[in-house]
């Protein structure tokens, strides 16, 4: 069995040259995914990519396919990888999940972790996480994951209004992104389901991944499920311009769609923020213009920086 190459030199000037946050329903991963070895070298390439990696739909009760994950990942480059993971979450036995966090040691800390509790909000509970770095030009985030149930995806997303107020409560601090699949799309959310969701209806939400956005790997679906957003001015502006998209690894790596499809029928998605030194993007010497950015000119923005850029 061929061995996983070290690629030091090449993770570590990445590195140096933003900050990545990504989010992947990796879909029921379990130790026999975990045990494919073509299915964890096509995982390894993918996480590697990220400073911080959420994980939805785990079904790993004692930890070994993460683990096993985690072994592949501090093999591959000069990284130190570690996880954090949720409790089982979910009203049927037969469907319990987990949300994981991977990261880099060297690129963060993790500084406090809160499981969310209300079963009349959510089957999964978000299980919430605040980092801190010295990479980044916001210095403290905290990250509120979502694997939303399909039928309930309205309900669920509206409710994350309130693990905001709790969480930011917690730990004085607004700086909160919210990221993961919420099935925020096609039948599950439509245009008039947009007036129950606070998260829509205030201004200080901004949606990074935009409605026309296809996360899903398939043919047979074109909807924009998987989703990031940030709370706030000061985020907001921490964001690297154009930086919110879907990674289709298949193009990318040359991989066919048999070999993505083994590992979830989702894309990852992902956003880079900027590192400290980052300079706001003015305009003629007004207000930081992504500050000024609504959730719809940031996607005509994405739209023209694909010209320009």
């Amino acid at each position: 069995m061929p061995s996983m190459m070290r690629t030091s030199g090449c993770s570590s000037a990445r590195a140096a040259e933003d900050f990545r946050i990504c989010s992947y329903n990796v879909q029921n991963f379990n130790m026999q995914k975990a045990s494919n070895y073509k299915l964890i070298h096509t995982l390894t390439r993918v996480v590697s990519r990220c400073d911080v990696c959420l994980l939805q739909h785990v079904v790993d009760v004692d930890g070994r396919a993460v683990n096993k994950l985690l072994a592949a990942l501090n093999r591959y480059d000069d990284f130190t990888y570690k996880s954090v993971s949720s409790q089982s979450l979910g009203n049927s036995p037969g469907d319990m999940q987990q949300y994981v966090f991977i990261y880099r040691t060297e690129m963060v800390n993790l500084t406090g972790q809160h499981q969310y509790s209300s079963k009349q909000s959510f089957v999964r509970e978000p299980f919430v996480v605040q980092f801190q770095s010295n990479r980044t030009a916001i210095k403290k985030f905290v990250l509120v994951p979502l694997h939303s149930e399909p039928s309930k995806a309205v309900h669920e997303i509206d409710r994350l209004y309130d693990v905001f107020q709790e969480v930011s409560k917690k730990w004085k601090n607004k700086n909160v992104m919210f990221l993961g699949d919420f099935h925020a799309s096609c039948a599950y959310v439509t245009r008039k389901d947009r007036k129950k969701i606070r998260l829509f209806k205030n201004s200080n939400f901004s949606w990074l991944i935009g409605d026309k956005v296809d996360t899903t790997v398939t043919d047979d679906t074109n909807c924009a499920y998987d989703r990031i957003v940030v709370h706030g001015e000061p985020f907001l502006k921490a964001i690297k311009p154009f930086s919110a998209q879907v990674y289709n690894f298949g193009k990318d790596l040359k991989l066919p769609q048999t070999r993505v499809l083994e590992v979830s029928d989702h894309f990852p998605i992902e956003v880079r923020l900027k590192g400290p030194a980052s300079t706001e993007v003015r305009v003629k010497g007004s207000a930081p213009f992504l500050i000024q950015a609504t959730p719809l000119l940031l996607l005509l923005l994405s739209v023209i920086g694909q010209f320009v850029l």
